[in-house]
């Protein structure tokens, strides 16, 4: 492996911290929706050790969301797993990106920094890369970050969350979108990369419109997934 490729793959202290530190501020909004969750959980009947266990070792809010509508005296588990595992599905491309990168870390390492890793710390981390700069630190200080939060917010929802019970009345809920955008947009620039993303684009919006609930995401994550993966974009060599 070469200086350069380690230097990508370093995850020191350091740049743990660094990564706590720089998705702190997005991590606020974070709080709010944990409070709204734990609102609404504690509405639906879960008791508290239940949702400060669920945000601590799932840590996956829209999918936590998800499964609150379901819940009640009898859980249709199948239905709970096809909607969740749509949901989630997008972390399996996630992964796949990460890979180059990850695979240089010992096991544990790896599978460690995986828990904490959702949109936010993975759109910057990779865009880190992008600029070949190491992104580790990244994704697992800022998914430490995010992963406080939402646990933090989840709890302080059980005792506080009617003064939060509707974020979305606050537009809090566009938040994270337009941070994503704002790192697509701010990422690598080419024919290729805006391809990819109409191409996914496009085939969400006809999942969404055709298919069952929550499967545009899967779709679109696929679709933009495997043109990238088959189209490779070949670099300059000097």
């Amino acid at each position: 492996m070469s200086s350069a490729e380690r230097l990508l793959s370093r995850l020191e202290s350091t740049d743990v911290w660094e990564g706590f530190k720089t998705l702190l501020p997005i991590s606020s909004f974070v709080v709010v929706f944990g409070v709204a969750f734990g609102l609404a959980a504690v509405q639906t009947g879960l008791g508290e050790i239940s949702i400060v266990a669920m945000s601590t070792l799932v840590f996956a809010g829209a999918a936590q969301f998800a499964v609150l509508k379901l819940w009640g005296e009898h859980v249709p588990l199948i239905p709970l797993i096809i909607t969740v595992f749509a949901i989630n599905a997008r972390h399996l491309l996630m992964g796949a990106t990460l890979y180059p990168w990850l695979r240089e870390l010992p096991r544990a390492k790896r599978y460690g920094v995986m828990l904490v890793v959702s949109d936010a710390n993975w759109a910057m981390s990779m865009q880190a890369f992008s600029r070949g700069e190491p992104g580790l630190g990244l994704l697992f200080g800022g998914g430490i970050a995010l992963w406080s939060s939402w646990s933090l917010g989840s709890w302080m929802g059980i005792y506080f969350g009617s003064a939060t019970h509707d974020p979305v009345s606050w537009g809090l809920d566009m938040v994270m979108g337009c941070f994503l955008l704002a790192m697509v947009v701010g990422g690598q620039k080419s024919l290729r990369m805006l391809i990819i993303w109409i191409v996914a684009a496009c085939s969400s919006l006809w999942a969404y419109w055709c298919l069952p609930e929550n499967s545009h995401v899967v779709v679109g994550a696929l679709a933009g997934g495997v043109l990238g993966a088959v189209w490779i974009e070949k670099k300059n060599e000097h």
